[in-house]
């Protein structure tokens, strides 16, 4: 008999999701976090590890700045998660940059040129 897939670490992702971005929009008191957006986060299978997933505006020394504001505001967030979610357990957070938009920027602009040099 197949094992059905569990939906939980993605129900658990989003509120993670939620949560954080609703502390970055309210209750950031860090100079060092910058304009962050959080645009998804990861959860292990076992609910113990979680990848937030951010976009920061600003040059990469603002970046660097603001995921070592994040790093430092880690275990505040795990305890508040811990009170606002219903987990046993809230898992351990990780914050990482998402490249994504800054990628599909570059290959944008990279088009553009190569349309005006063509033309």
């Amino acid at each position: 008999m197949a094992r059905r897939r569990s939906h939980r670490p993605e129900r658990v992702a989003e509120l993670i999701r939620e949560t954080v971005a609703q502390f970055l929009t309210s209750n950031v008191r860090d100079p060092r976090i910058g304009f962050v957006t959080v645009t998804g986060v990861d959860v292990s299978a076992d609910l113990a590890h979680a990848t937030v997933r951010v976009s920061v505006l600003g040059a990469e020394e603002e970046q660097a700045r603001t995921l070592e504001g994040l790093a430092s505001a880690a275990r505040f967030l795990r305890a508040r998660l811990s009170r606002e979610l219903p987990l046993r357990t809230s898992p351990e957070l990780r914050f990482e940059l998402d490249r994504g938009l800054e990628h599909a920027l570059r290959i944008e602009r990279l088009l553009r040129e190569i349309k005006e040099s063509a033309g």
